[in-house]
């Protein structure tokens, strides 16, 4: 017997999980459909972002930072550590207990706002005058009726030709963040967010880590400037990145892979590595979903065609997040969840794509919102740009952690705020306020006139802002 809701999700990772409690909030019958699971086979609500990307990632790159700091820096503040080892199980337990209490705050929420949850894979079946049926395979299999539907069902690493990923010796993410023994020599393929991220990780902890990237720039969607300092910052830590490299034959043995690549000179090299990480991007997941059999259209991509609105071409057909076109970043991707319900409500939802901020959470943090110098060079738009360094910020040298700067960037003629960009201490927190600055379409000389806190981090934001009009105090 079918059950039937005015809106239905597909997907219940940060996009999917966010749109179906704002539907609920807004009086709709909702269900949303999840298929991950736990290691006993239950729900595991959140998505890649809970469960192999975002939650995870952050909680090793913490401890792999405090495990760092115990062993090199806490002397400098008269800490001194006799003995320091690595208990690696316990740091992975930990992980899986942040995890676990992401994916039970899920289903909290879930409850807490009365959205029916159905674990297992949803597929459109068939379309009619009623709506839209939806089977559930699952533990149990169910017919779902909807009058609308939100597509969230994300995306999937992206694998090299014929280095399929086997996640014992070639990894995901996911197997990046259940590496069970320090590896001696880990090799990255891709210096992107997930690539820096987890090399950062097992740097840390030990391991020689060797980062392979095709394009000849590091970070090239970065402000040059930031992305040029960054480099230099994670250099001096020690992770080894090669740009514009070919990469040639991969072959697996029993205990380690081989990489054959041509470097930018154009050298051959064959480097053997315990494991493998391939982070070379990701692809939307719409396997399973039967778009075809209800007509729903795909792009050239494989992405779900949607207009500025996230409507696809089917009518009350939604779709939101990694599946969609635009950056694949789960605060993007519940900005969407929340706009898509309201739309669906007769409101009008807004998603600002300028003002959504991007971040990569190595030491030192790199954040940025809006246009880098050389997009608005690209574009011919006259700017002024104002940087302040940490190492002139009080708060900076108090935590011991002075690597980087703010750059602000704004209209030559209005002062309006184009673009912010961060490396440094704490840049994921530091960016909000440039992205509330830009929201508002501040100039620099508003967030200079604010009064920031006496001794923060933050004063390096309004430092930068500052030094647009070339009159930085400290500096």
């Amino acid at each position: 017997m079918s059950k039937n809701f005015d809106v239905v999700v597909i997907g219940g990772g940060p996009g999917g999980y966010i749109a179906a409690i704002r539907a609920a909030q807004l009086g709709f019958n909702t269900a949303c459909i999840d298929e991950w699971k736990n290691d006993k086979g239950g729900p595991a609500l959140g998505g890649t972002c809970t469960n192999v990307g975002c939650i995870p990632s952050k909680a090793l790159l913490q401890s792999s930072e405090h495990f760092e700091h115990a062993g090199h820096a806490f002397a400098e503040h008269g800490i001194d550590v006799k003995g320091l080892t690595l208990n690696l199980p316990q740091m992975l337990a930990r992980k899986d207990n942040v995890v676990k209490q992401n994916n039970d705050g899920v289903q909290y929420l879930f409850k807490k706002n009365k959205v029916a949850f159905f674990h297992g894979r949803g597929s459109f079946t068939k379309a009619d005058a009623s709506g839209y049926e939806i089977k559930v395979v699952g533990a149990a299999e169910e017919v779902l009726i909807a009058k609308h539907v939100i597509v969230a069902t994300g995306s999937n690493a992206r694998a090299l030709p014929g280095a399929a990923f086997d996640e014992s010796l070639i990894l995901s993410n996911s197997g990046a963040l259940a590496i069970t023994e320090v590896p001696k020599k880990l090799g990255v393929i891709g210096a992107g967010v997930i690539g820096l991220e987890m090399g950062s990780v097992w740097r840390r902890l030990g391991a020689e880590v060797t980062i392979l990237e095709v394009l000849p720039t590091f970070l090239g969607a970065v402000d040059e400037q930031i992305a040029k300092e960054a480099q230099k910052l994670l250099a001096k830590q020690g992770l080894t990145v090669t740009l514009g490299v070919k990469i040639g034959d991969i072959k697996v043995g029993k205990k380690d892979v081989a990489v054959d690549y041509v470097d930018a000179a154009g050298a051959a090299h064959k480097v053997v590595f315990d494991k493998l990480i391939v982070s070379i991007g990701r692809i939307p997941n719409t396997t399973g979903l039967n778009a075809e059999g209800v007509g729903l259209k795909l792009d050239e991509r494989g992405f779900v065609a949607v207009d500025g609105d996230c409507k696809s071409n089917l009518p009350n057909v939604w779709a939101i997040g990694d599946v969609v076109r635009g950056p694949m970043l789960a605060h993007k991707a519940e900005e969407e969840g929340v706009a898509v319900a309201e739309r669906i409500a007769g409101q009008h939802g807004h998603v600002n794509f300028n003002t959504v901020p991007s971040v990569i959470y190595t030491s030192p943090e790199i954040a940025s919102v809006g246009k880098t110098e050389q997009q608005l060079k690209a574009e011919g738009v006259a700017y002024k740009a104002g940087t302040f360094p940490f190492l002139a910020n009080g708060r900076a040298r108090a935590l011991g952690d002075t690597s980087g700067m703010v750059k602000v960037l704004a209209d030559a003629k209005t002062d309006e705020v184009l673009g912010v960009h961060i490396v440094g201490p704490m840049a994921s927190e530091l960016i909000a306020e440039a992205v509330m600055a830009m929201e508002f379409r501040a100039s620099s000389e508003d967030i200079a006139r604010i009064c920031h806190a006496h001794p923060s981090l933050s004063e390096a934001t309004k430092e930068a802002a500052l030094a647009v009009d070339k009159r930085a105090l400290n500096f």
